[in-house]
């Protein structure tokens, strides 16, 4: 097609898709085998959004491809992210660390969240780096048949959730309403954003024209997008949308989850309140139909002390649900019209 972005073909061999990725704590590494599992059947991805964990994989994918360097290797890179350093206390409350309980509470209450989330900046930031992307100017590229504004046309978008404003935002498409140049925007720096789960990581401060504003989790208002990159001009879709969600269909019967604890309560309140705000849009059939659910078993969102064999099962849970969904897709996702 004429109207394909630079670098990606829609004629014979790869097949282009837009991607979405919902958020899910360490469950994101099931995202991974997801993705692999569409690249080992000649997909590629022309534009990706993404929330919290979606962010990151997201953000590690869309460098891949911009560097020219096979997806097969995102699982290899994520490997080498400790998810237990992503533990970083700071001041008083590190050096209760010994007293978890005590440690948390210090960290809440001084820092707005047990952990500073600097680690994960700075291993993203790293990773990116040597894939030649350090900030969003790094993902433009040209794409004149998108019904997007040309000010919009990135490999990446991510949300993030501006609790000083009370809104929804999208990274870095909405970094001009804050008088910041989003082509100057770290990538690193709006994956922090996005994943900065509530109480759990401190959240980030974002200087603009408004004022100070306080950024935290995108999955508190929007963790799975998967409309953002749908048309509204009125023209057929050129590509389909395939989105990995970490949770099942919304009419499954799923098992009462008991809420054991104020952590327990915090996660709980905040997956109720996402899912009530999101659930008629990602319930709709064509929104299911373009949905891979990689619903991983027996990991919490919260459990940072994966073993190797806890990934390799995320890694696999996603990659079978890629691989079933593709066995029912043959001729790819429905696309919007």
């Amino acid at each position: 097609m004429t109207d394909s972005p630079a670098g990606l073909s829609s004629g014979p061999g790869p097949r282009i898709a837009d991607l979405v990725l919902e958020g899910g704590g360490v469950k994101g590494i099931a995202l991974v085998g997801a993705a692999v599992a569409l690249a080992e059947n000649g997909y590629t991805f022309a534009r990706i959004a993404g929330s919290s964990a979606g962010s990151l994989v997201g953000a590690i994918i869309a460098a891949m491809q911009q560097a020219g360097e096979p997806l097969s290797r995102v699982d290899d890179i994520m490997r080498t992210l400790d998810y237990t350093d992503m533990l970083d206390r700071r001041g008083i409350s590190k050096a209760f660390s010994w007293w978890p309980a005590l440690a948390n509470g210090l960290g809440i209450v001084l820092h707005r969240g047990m952990y500073r989330g600097q680690h994960l900046e700075d291993w993203t930031r790293g990773v990116l780096a040597d894939l030649g992307v350090r900030s969003f100017g790094d993902l433009v590229f040209d794409d004149p048949g998108s019904a997007l504004d040309v000010n919009q046309s990135f490999r990446l978008v991510v949300t993030a959730s501006d609790l000083s404003r009370q809104r929804l935002m999208f990274l870095p498409w909405d970094l001009p309403a804050y008088g910041i140049a989003p082509e100057n925007f770290r990538v690193a720096r709006a994956v922090r954003a996005s994943s900065a789960i509530p109480f759990m990581f401190e959240p980030s401060t974002l200087r603009g024209r408004h004022g100070v504003s306080t950024l935290a989790d995108g999955s508190l208002l929007r963790s799975y997008p998967i409309e953002i990159f749908d048309r509204d001009d009125g023209r057929p879709s050129r590509w389909p949308t395939i989105g990995v969600r970490l949770s099942s269909p919304w009419d499954e019967q799923a098992l009462a989850k008991p809420v054991t604890g104020p952590i327990s309560l915090i996660s709980s309140l905040i997956y109720t309140t996402v899912d009530s705000t999101q659930v008629r849009h990602v319930s709709d059939p064509i929104n299911v139909e373009r949905s891979i659910f990689a619903k991983p078993k027996g990991v919490r969102w919260t459990d940072f002390d994966l073993t190797p064999a806890q990934q390799q099962s995320l890694f696999e849970a996603g990659h079978t649900a890629g691989l079933r969904w593709l066995e029912r897709h043959p001729d790819g996702a429905p696309t919007m019209r």
